[in-house]
């Protein structure tokens, strides 16, 4: 009996001593932004989340029934004291590749590409130079389940990113697979990069010119933009990554635009009427409704909830290097979320 007691008393101290160890390694940032009671309207959640260290943010809200919402807090730009702007422009990162993959299903819909050629079909250089080319269908490059090592994950690569195709490229080629077509998950810019490669080939053209005139013009999204050479640098938002002193808004990404252009073309994602006849049954077999974008001092999440018929678009002007503000942001939108619903 005695015995047994002390078995107990063994395992619960054990257990509290696992507790505090994991606690000690818990941002406390994280455990405060979760318990905090939850503001009265999201403005006010933007200023909190502010003073959690974000120099900026700027969120827009377009639910059924209602007049959107364009919010901003922080700094547009911290060094000139400019108040952020709901309007400005934004490095959206990999939301980018929504538009990727709707104009990979018009080119499909038009007969023009095909989801299970594989990249030695479109690109049969790369034959012997990325393992299991023929067997990677368009398909599997869309859903990230090729294998293929990505190309952004080489060291230092934020240090200084490829601008080219060949230059991204040079980075996987004659590389191992990290798992055989088909058999796993694993995001991978590359697969984008091969994807606008093909696109680029068969329409003869840049394919952001494509989605210009399939997507953009027809939403009358003026303020979505391939670069950031295409804007005025004075309408980007800046961006700031913790322990890197200098503003980063005049780095090339890819794309930018206005949270509303990026909530406008969700909602049409979303409910379809961006697509013609026989599309939309393509686009939901290969790919997702939402997603998030991730570059160094841009942080941007865009999202559809059914359940309150509302899109809800986020963007934070501040990444560190272990990620901490990526997981805030995301408790921060749960909030956003919250209070959108309890107003509905």
């Amino acid at each position: 009996m005695i015995k047994n007691k002390k078995a107990k008393w063994t395992v619960r101290i054990l257990l509290l001593v696992g507790t505090l160890i994991s606690l000690y390694f818990v941002p406390w940032l994280l455990v405060k932004a979760w318990i905090l009671p939850l503001p009265n309207n999201v403005q006010a959640q933007l200023d909190e989340s502010i003073s959690h260290g974000f120099d900026g943010m700027i969120v827009y809200i377009d639910q059924g029934g209602k007049p959107p919402q364009y919010l901003a807090s922080g700094w547009h730009n911290r060094d000139t004291k400019i108040p952020a702007k709901p309007d400005a422009l934004f490095k959206i990162a990999s939301i980018s590749k929504l538009y990727d993959a709707v104009a990979i299903t018009k080119l499909v819909n038009d007969g023009r590409l095909s989801l299970d050629k594989t990249i030695t079909d479109y690109l049969p250089e790369l034959k012997g130079r990325i393992e299991n080319a023929d067997k990677i269908t368009l398909r599997l490059m869309i859903q990230h389940r090729s294998g293929i090592p990505n190309f952004t994950d080489a060291p230092g690569f934020w240090e200084a990113p490829t601008g080219t195709f060949e230059e991204g490229m040079a980075l996987i080629l004659d590389k191992p697979a990290n798992f055989k077509p088909g058999e796993d998950y694993e995001y991978c810019n590359t697969n984008y990069l091969l994807i606008n490669k093909i696109m680029d080939d068969e329409l003869g053209y840049g394919n952001f010119q494509f989605i210009q005139e399939e997507v953009l013009k027809p939403l009358n999204l003026n303020h979505t933009f391939s670069s950031v050479s295409q804007v005025n640098i004075d309408d980007v938002m800046s961006g700031y990554h913790v322990g890197y002193p200098h503003d980063l808004k005049t780095n090339d990404y890819g794309m930018h635009a206005t949270a509303e252009d990026v909530g406008t073309f969700l909602r049409a994602l979303n409910d379809g009427s961006l697509f013609e006849e026989g599309e939309q049954e393509i686009y939901a077999s290969v790919y997702e409704y939402e997603h998030s974008g991730w570059v160094p001092g841009y942080q941007s999440f865009a999202k559809y909830y059914e359940d309150m018929d509302a899109v809800i678009i986020e963007f934070y002007s501040t990444t560190d290097p272990k990620l901490y503000n990526w997981n805030l942001s995301e408790i921060i939108n749960n909030r956003i979320a919250k209070i959108v619903r309890i107003k509905n």
